[in-house]
């Protein structure tokens, strides 16, 4: 299948990531939310983008460093948090430049799906986490893979794609998507302990026009899960 590459969209995506539902207004305030106060913690910011949650860590007394795998990315976030930002390109897949115990916490955004293998990705993530440390970590919901694949297997760890739009830029997205237990397993074998699940509603500050018309619960819809692991 066709792999994501976000150099060939960077720009359109970071403009839409700013303002949109998905992100601006659910993914991102929950993520906030979920990390509570960050006041003096050093954070990882795994596949950061463009920046804004490493920004509005910032915003929050955190001390930031972040990595992604694209450079036209790192570029964008360089442009909002300075040239002397903690900023890599990095590959989440292979060992990362950190050292062990680097962090209080590390924040990973939508990223943890476009991997096959979580082994060894959560193994470096565990490793430059202090112990006790948090990882935030927002994924694809299971269920969404049904959804879209009417003939899909939830109990399957399998591969599909999307259309998604941003800023009249149409992208596809290749993920893997796992069940629940798939997913928790991976999370207690690589030694993190799970503190919460989230599958939290909207923002209240959601502009009228972004709410979903015509749901019973226009707040709160499948689109992403969240969790909190603590590092054994």
């Amino acid at each position: 299948m066709p792999k994501t590459d976000y150099d060939e969209f960077a720009e359109a995506y970071a403009a839409d990531n700013e303002v949109n539902l998905l992100n601006g207004h659910y993914e991102r305030p929950a993520m906030l939310n979920l990390a509570g106060d960050v006041s003096g913690r050093r954070i990882l910011d795994v596949g950061c983008g463009s920046g804004p949650l490493s920004a509005a860590l910032r915003d929050k007394g955190a001390i930031i460093a972040g990595f992604d795998l694209s450079a036209a990315m790192i570029e964008l976030a360089r442009r909002r948090l300075g040239e002397d930002a903690d900023l890599r390109v990095a590959d989440l897949a292979k060992p990362l430049p950190y050292d062990d115990a680097a962090f209080d916490d590390v924040v990973a955004s939508l990223v943890l799906h476009y991997l096959q293998d979580w082994t060894e990705p959560l193994a470096e993530l565990r490793r430059v986490l202090k112990p006790g440390g948090r990882l935030i970590l927002s994924l694809n919901h299971p269920f969404v893979y049904t959804a879209l694949n009417p003939d899909g297997q939830y109990f399957d760890v399998a591969e599909f794609s999307f259309d998604a739009e941003h800023a009249g830029h149409t992208v596809v997205y290749t993920i893997w998507h796992r069940p629940l237990q798939a997913m928790s397993d991976a999370f207690t074998a690589a030694g993190f302990r799970i503190s919460a699940i989230s599958e939290p509603p909207i923002s209240p500050d959601t502009p009228i026009e972004l709410r979903p018309k015509n749901m019973k619960h226009p707040a709160r819809f499948i689109s992403f899960i969240f969790f909190v692991l603590e590092a054994c």
